[in-house]
């Protein structure tokens, strides 16, 4: 008889273990569709096709960590923005040091002397 009792008592203990570790992973869970930490709102071309514009959506869409960098954009000053991203870093440290490292190689590559420097415009 108190193999019938032991055996409903674990059950019942069992099952308030998985329904807290059900709870808590529903809680972690993935970073996909969050906007994360936003420093500053980056401009975005109306444009859906826009390579910046592909960029910052595939950096909200992601699901792990990951960064979205650019150059700021000033409507007297700046008639284009530069934007690098990474994602699915192991970090937000990491994702923010390589989305920079993409901004900065983009500016390279183009030869940009004006239109300011990369910042990191949002990052989770």
């Amino acid at each position: 008889m108190e193999r019938k009792y032991s055996r409903n008592a674990s059950t019942l203990i069992l099952s308030a273990l998985l329904l807290t570790a059900a709870h808590g992973a529903g809680v972690a869970g993935s970073l996909a569709g969050s906007e994360g930490d936003k420093r500053f709102p980056p401009y975005l071309p109306r444009n859906s096709k826009d390579p910046c514009t592909k960029t910052y959506k595939a950096y909200v869409a992601a699901g792990g960590h990951s960064a979205y960098a650019t150059t700021p954009y000033a409507r007297i000053m700046s008639s284009y923005i530069i934007c690098g991203g990474h994602l699915n870093a192991p970090s937000q440290k990491a994702a923010e040091e390589l989305a920079m490292k993409s901004c900065l190689a983009t500016r390279a590559h183009y030869k940009v002397t004006t239109g300011g420097a990369c910042e990191i415009a949002a990052s989770k």
